[in-house]
C-alpha cells in the first residue's frame, strides 16, 4: 500500500495491470483513455457543471448513460488500483489512468495535476451529476461535434486532436452497437487514425447494426462522426496535417487532452478542487491558465513508457 501523495506508485500500479491478455486486444489502455475522456467530457461551460471533479460516473444517471456502456469494466480495473492506494480520489485516479495509458501505448506525455475530489453520495445535490446526452453521438455530423465540443470550450483544432484518440481501441456491439477497431494497431498510440481516415476507400458495412463504414476487407471500421471530419472544410485540413505529421498531432493532443481532464476542476490556492455553484467559468478559466498548456506541468513528464 502506497503512502498518501505517492502518485508515482499509483502510476506504476496502473502500468502493472495494463496488459490483460483476455481483454479485447490484450490491453485495457484504450478503455482507460475512454474512462478519463467520458468522466471529463460532460462539462458545460455555461452552467459550469459536469467535468472530471467528483467522479460522478459512480452514480446514476451518469453510470447508466448508454454512452458510458462498458466503462464499468474500466472502473472495476481501477478499483484494484484504488484498493492499493486508498488515499487517491477516484476523480484523480480515472484521469491519471488515461494519461498513463496514452504514454504507455507510445503517445505523448499529457499534463496532469492531482487534487480532484470525490462527491459523497449522501451529500449529492441535483446538479452534481450531469444529465445524459452530453457526450458525443457517433452517428451525428459536424454540427453535432461542434455543439458538443463547443459546449466544453474547445476550438475546431482541439476537436480534431481529441478525436485522434480513436487511433486506439475498438467498438463493441454490446456497448455502442458498433463493431471493430479503427486501426490495425489498436493498442499503439499513433496518428494512424488520420492516415487511414484519408487513405481507405470506406464502404457501408452490410449488417443489421447501426450505420458504420469498413475497409474493403472488413478489418477496420470508422463511424459517421469520424467521416464528418473529412467533409467539413475546416476540419479536413487539420486531419491532413495530423496525418502528415505525427509530432504535431502528439503535441496538440497532449494539450487538448490535458485541458479536457481539467474541465470542471476549480482549484483553491493549495491546488485542491473545490465545488463552485451556479453558472460562470471564471474560476475554471483561471485554473486552466494556472495549469498551463504544456507537458511541463505534468509531474510525470519524461517518465519511461511501458511497452504493450
Amino acid at each position: 500500500m502506497s503512502k498518501p501523495g505517492d502518485y508515482a506508485a499509483v502510476r506504476n500500479d496502473i502500468i502493472s495491470i495494463l496488459r490483460q491478455p483476455d481483454y479485447d486486444d490484450g490491453s485495457i489502455g484504450p478503455i482507460l483513455i475512454r474512462l478519463a475522456w467520458h468522466a471529463s467530457g460532460t462539462y458545460d461551460k455555461v452552467t459550469n457543471t459536469g467535468g472530471s471533479n467528483g467522479a460522478t460516473m459512480r452514480f446514476a444517471p451518469e453510470s447508466t448513460d448508454g454512452a458510458n456502456a462498458g466503462l464499468e469494466h474500466a472502473r472495476k480495473y481501477m478499483d484494484e488500483v484504488k484498493a492499493r492506494n486508498p488515499w487517491i480520489s477516484y476523480a484523480d485516479l480515472w484521469t491519471l489512468s488515461g494519461t498513463v495509458a496514452v504514454e504507455a501505448m507510445g503517445g505523448p506525455v499529457v499534463p496532469w495535476k492531482p487534487g480532484r475530489r470525490d462527491h459523497v453520495f449522501e451529500q449529492l445535490k441535483p446538479d452534481d451529476i450531469p444529465p445524459n446526452g452530453r457526450l458525443p453521438d457517433a452517428s451525428q455530423g459536424a454540427q453535432h461535434i461542434r455543439d458538443v465540443f463547443g459546449r466544453m470550450g474547445f476550438s475546431d483544432r482541439e476537436m480534431v486532436a481529441l478525436i485522434g484518440a480513436h487511433t486506439v481501441g475498438r467498438c463493441h456491439t454490446d456497448r455502442s452497437g458498433y463493431d471493430g477497431p479503427w486501426t490495425y494497431t489498436p493498442t499503439r498510440f499513433s496518428n494512424q487514425f488520420f492516415t487511414l481516415l484519408l487513405s481507405v476507400q470506406w464502404k457501408k458495412k452490410e449488417w443489421s447494426g447501426p450505420l458504420q463504414y469498413v475497409d474493403p476487407d472488413d478489418e477496420i471500421m470508422t463511424l459517421p462522426a469520424d467521416l464528418a471530419f473529412l467533409s467539413d472544410p475546416v476540419f479536413r485540413p487539420i486531419v491532413e496535417e495530423y496525418a502528415k505529421d505525427k509530432e504535431v498531432f502528439f503535441r496538440d493532443f497532449a494539450v487538448a487532452f490535458g485541458k479536457l481532464l481539467e474541465l470542471g476542476v476549480v482549484r483553491d490556492d493549495d491546488g485542491k478542487a473545490k465545488k463552485v455553484q451556479g453558472p460562470g467559468v471564471q474560476g475554471h478559466a483561471a485554473a486552466m491558465a494556472a495549469m498551463g498548456a504544456s507537458a511541463a506541468g505534468c509531474p510525470f513528464a519524461g517518465a519511461l513508457r511501458a511497452k504493450l
